[in-house]
């Protein structure tokens, strides 16, 4: 069976059996129609729309899958690859959960954290996020090398924990709020005006209709609006520290400083991640509304208020025949 079909089948509600066919004849590079038109005995007689859904998650997954080879090899040049993490990348399918396994061996370029880290400050990092001491001020101060502490390890570690992005995505996708304001230099511009409406707007990012978003990402694209997404700061602070602080002392007064960084560690990553989810939430909306408006036009009467006999020759099923009044209602159909 192909690795994809029990994902596909469960994500789409469809039959095993359908869809490792219609993997097997995509493979053999059918195409959507020729599939949904003269292999109905194979699929289950899916439509064009299912084998299209089955042909797209395909492609997903492929690139998924393609992501994880790249993954796997740079973890295991690092040496740290162990049979754990190996399983939990193989059966991991979902982009941003893998993103998050992969961000702690993900390479970077040089920061504060690395910086401490040189300094040999990784075992005092440690230690202050245990815990378990309640005054380690004194055994810091020996470690700590101008501004570049062990701090930047702690906030490091906290902002690339995987149930903690969890938790901050979980607050977005309650309460995000996308936002617009115009760009000064250009508010006055005759182009801009179109955009007049988004000059200074803000909505819920769940309730934010396709066509205002898809609206004003193309004044941020023609360079009229800034947009930005974002949540309460606060509360995913508070989320993060109800994970990793344990108590008062100042060990944990310094972990809990170190959450307070998310605004510059794991707050960009959350809101690019959330900008993409939303335009193209977007604009599979804006697809549907289309095609829905596309299929009523092509249902139209081509020849006005006529009675039509349509005759579809077919050799192996037989001539389809549809008979329609003057108002385009169906009256009889049959295979002759």
């Amino acid at each position: 069976m192909n690795t994809f079909t029990p994902i596909i089948s469960e994500a789409l509600g469809l039959s095993q059996r359908g869809v490792e066919n219609t993997l097997q004849l995509l493979d053999e590079n059918c195409t959507i129609p020729f599939i949904s038109r003269y292999r109905k005995e194979m699929t289950g007689n899916m439509d064009e729309v299912q084998v299209s859904d089955i042909a797209l998650m395909r492609e997903k997954l492929t690139d998924i899958a393609k992501r994880k080879e790249t993954i796997l090899s740079t973890i295991e040049s690092q040496g740290k690859l162990s049979d754990d993490l190996r399983k939990r990348i193989d059966n991991c399918w979902t982009l941003s959960e893998l993103e998050d396994i992969y961000l702690p061996y993900k390479p970077k370029r040089r920061t504060k954290a690395d910086i401490a880290r040189q300094n040999g400050l990784e075992p005092l990092a440690n230690a202050i996020l245990l815990q378990l001491d309640k005054s380690i001020s004194r055994t810091a101060e020996r470690f700590v090398k101008g501004e570049v502490g062990a701090k930047f390890i702690i906030a490091e570690a906290v902002n690339e924990n995987e149930s903690v992005r969890k938790a901050v995505r979980a607050i977005y996708r309650r309460e995000a709020v996308i936002s617009s304001k115009a760009v000064k230099a250009k508010v006055d511009a005759e182009e801009a005006q179109k955009y007049r409406d988004y000059f200074d707007f803000s909505e819920s990012l769940r309730r934010c209709s396709s066509h205002r978003l898809l609206a004003m990402r193309r004044g941020e694209r023609e360079g009229f609006l800034k947009v930005s997404i974002s949540a309460d700061d606060e509360a995913c602070k508070q989320k993060i520290k109800a994970q990793y602080v344990r108590g008062y002392g100042e060990c944990s007064k310094l972990v809990g400083e170190a959450a307070d960084d998310f605004k510059r560690l794991l707050k960009p990553s959350i809101e690019t991640e959330f900008s993409v989810s939303s335009k193209q939430t977007a604009d599979q909306e804006a697809i549907g509304v289309f095609a829905e408006n596309l299929r009523q036009l092509l249902l139209a009467a081509p020849l006005g208020q006529k009675r039509v006999m349509g005759v579809d020759p077919g050799f192996r099923t037989g001539c389809k025949v549809v008979c329609l009044d003057a108002q385009g209602t169906l009256l009889h159909f049959e295979a002759i």
